[in-house]
């Protein structure tokens, strides 16, 4: 464990343990390390804001963000990021955990591609978009020193091209309900990998709603 790194160490908990498990075994690698960086950067985060939260709750829904763009924990017709927080809450259920524990990892995955709301609720919501926002946009990129991002990286290693491979592995698993990304970033994703991808458009839902004029 790098000294950097110390102080957001994974908890050393049974139920941290089963959570590293599982997700291994459902998500391909690429995932796995993205997922096990947004933990660290989110936890890092947390410090730099001076803020406190529960590290294994926070390990839960960085880790079981992106469950859902797996074949295996995908809907039909919900979002994504509802799979994912739906499996999560079947796993932490399954284990005794608190409801209002369960119901906030299950909002810190389901509000993780919204931005704008996460950092204004609990830390535990705050920061798992925080951690994504880092790993994938590098949103707040300089807040964290080279050693930091440094000892994240070499404990959970990016794809030589991760850029475009995580782009792929997002629309992989959402390409089969393109309805769900209906103002939501994933969109984008979709609009990227499909030329005959149509946006839905807010205010053409209005117009074609039943209310009258």
């Amino acid at each position: 464990m790098s000294l950097e790194l110390a102080d957001v160490a994974i908890p050393d908990s049974q139920l941290a343990r089963e959570i590293t498990e599982f997700v291994r075994d459902t998500e391909s690698p690429l995932l796995f390390n993205h997922s096990s960086r947004v933990y660290y950067f989110g936890a890092l985060a947390g410090l730099k804001r001076g803020l406190k939260f529960d590290r294994e709750l926070l390990y839960a829904g960085a880790m079981f963000h992106d469950v859902g763009l797996m074949p295996t924990h995908s809907s039909a017709h919900e979002r994504f990021e509802v799979d994912g927080a739906n499996a999560a809450r079947e796993f932490l259920r399954a284990r005794g955990i608190a409801q209002q524990d369960i119901d906030l990892v299950w909002t810190s995955i389901a509000l993780h591609t919204t931005p704008g709301i996460p950092q204004h609720m609990h830390p535990v919501i705050a920061l798992v978009t925080a951690g994504v926002e880092m790993d994938v946009l590098g949103l707040t990129y300089h807040e964290y020193s080279h050693m930091e991002r440094d000892a994240v990286v070499h404990a959970h290693p990016r794809t030589p091209h991760f850029k475009e491979d995580i782009i792929q592995t997002f629309y992989d698993g959402i390409k089969h309900k393109p309805d769900t990304t209906f103002g939501n970033v994933k969109a984008d994703v979709i609009a990227d990998k499909d030329p005959h991808f149509h946006a839905g458009n807010f205010c053409s839902v209005i117009r074609r709603s039943a209310w009258g004029a």
